[in-house]
């Protein structure tokens, strides 16, 4: 049933985006463990097709915000306004009151109005003026960000990047993949080709079973391992936290969930490492002058920790 189902979603959103099914693949991953995804890449690459794709085929209430440099917090959380008629202070909604919240270009607008997604992100929540508004069960963030350095652009805060559960970078796409996106944009808009291929409640039910997936201590140890790695590195300055230790086993089973398994494998922890922790990484000056990139030291550090064991169920 969750495999019939996710081939549905991934093939209604491959109508938008073209010749990237990984990039598909672990986007939808994110949604079933229930955590927010950041999309870095320059600008033109489909980043904000995929966003819309996936809110037109999972069924969520969603909306978008088109981040720049005066986008104000309230714009996100809402704001009290006093209301003539009745002649009390009445609460209007922000763009965050949704299931699905698509953050156009996060990394545009200034550091207070980032930080102004911190708690939404995390908590779920909002608070406008000492009171507290929930959110809609579920809730999601997907964002996108222009490479740091673009014109234009404000470095996320670290403690906001490790509240994205993974961050992807979508790339070019090849030759036959660009050839079928120009002619199907010849015709129509592949975004009003999309059908909705599950529901809320759908989405719901496999965010809980995803907490019936079956990891033993060993596989968790392997996960700790892999992260205690990264803060004894010496080329990096600050390495996985607790809560991308937790991200990593939640990513971990989501794609054992798509490999129809209802354990974990190291092949899982594997499949997702880099995805989940290169942007909660910080490297250090050597590094950077040495021209190193997360990417390859976390493979490094695959490399050189190894599973206790290969396969335990």
């Amino acid at each position: 049933m969750i495999m019939e189902q996710s081939e549905h979603i991934i093939d209604e959103v491959s109508k938008a985006f073209m010749g990237k099914e990984d990039i598909i693949k672990k986007t939808l991953m994110a949604i079933y463990a229930g955590g927010h995804i950041l999309l870095e890449d320059v600008p033109g690459v489909g980043k904000t097709t995929l966003a819309l794709a996936f809110s037109k085929a999972i069924g969520l209430e969603y909306k978008r915000i088109q981040f720049t440099t005066d986008t104000l917090p309230s714009d996100i959380t809402g704001f009290m306004i006093y209301n003539n008629q009745s002649g009390k202070m009445e609460y209007k909604e922000g763009a965050a009151n949704c299931n699905l919240l698509l953050a156009d270009e996060i990394n545009r607008t200034s550091p207070k109005t980032q930080s102004a997604l911190l708690e939404v992100m995390e908590e779920h929540s909002m608070t406008v003026d000492g009171i507290t508004h929930k959110l809609p069960d579920p809730f999601i963030c997907i964002a996108t960000q222009n490479p740091v350095g673009t014109i234009g652009t404000q470095r996320l805060p670290q403690s906001q990047l490790d509240r994205f559960m993974i961050r992807l970078s979508v790339g070019y796409p090849d030759t036959e993949s660009q050839m079928e996106i120009l002619k199907a944009r010849s015709h129509r808009n592949p975004l009003e080709q999309i059908q909705v291929a599950t529901t809320r409640e759908s989405i719901l039910e496999i965010q809980r079973y995803l907490n019936s997936i079956h990891v033993t201590d060993d596989i968790l140890k392997y996960a700790i391992h892999l992260c205690e790695a990264t803060r004894e590195h010496p080329m990096i300055e600050l390495g996985i936290s607790p809560r991308g230790i937790y991200a990593l086993i939640q990513m971990a089973k989501a794609n054992a969930i798509l490999e129809s398994r209802t354990y974990l494998i190291p092949e899982d922890v594997q499949a997702v490492f880099s995805d989940v922790c290169a942007h909660r990484l910080v490297l250090s000056t050597q590094a950077r002058i040495e021209g190193l990139t997360e990417q390859r030291i976390l493979e490094e550090i695959l490399e050189k920790v190894k599973p206790e064991n290969k396969v335990i169920k």
